[in-house]
């Protein structure tokens, strides 16, 4: 059974997750937004998603982009846990999964290490 979760506690644990990065990374993010949304229009399972150009791919062309931004999709990751514990659990996945997106760090190198 999913678990019910109103949207203030979810941003929360997206605040949360975020603040679990150290801060040598969060401080080097560079222009990119945060976002929470009930779930993507197209891809409804979708549990998050990074887009823009990631750091790694920047160039002195970059100048007036507009922000990247990450988006964590609420309702497919509380439909895919038992408890809030693993609400916790899937939420920090998620948003260092996007994060690291965000650095250039690929789907492969993050699923061979664990992080979805």
């Amino acid at each position: 059974m999913p678990v019910t979760m109103g949207e203030e506690e979810f941003e929360g644990l997206v605040g949360d997750a975020l603040d679990s990065i150290p801060p040598e990374l969060t401080d080097a993010m560079s222009n990119v937004v945060i976002l929470v949304e009930p779930h993507h229009p197209d891809e409804p399972g979708l549990l998050g998603l990074y887009e823009g150009i990631a750091l790694t791919e920047r160039d002195s062309s970059y100048g007036f982009a507009v922000p990247d931004t990450i988006t964590i999709y609420r309702e497919p990751l509380l439909a895919m846990c038992a408890s809030r514990d693993e609400v916790v659990d899937e939420v920090a996945i998620t948003v260092v999964h996007e994060v690291a997106h965000h650095f250039g760090i690929s789907d492969d190198w993050l699923h061979a290490h664990g992080w979805g």
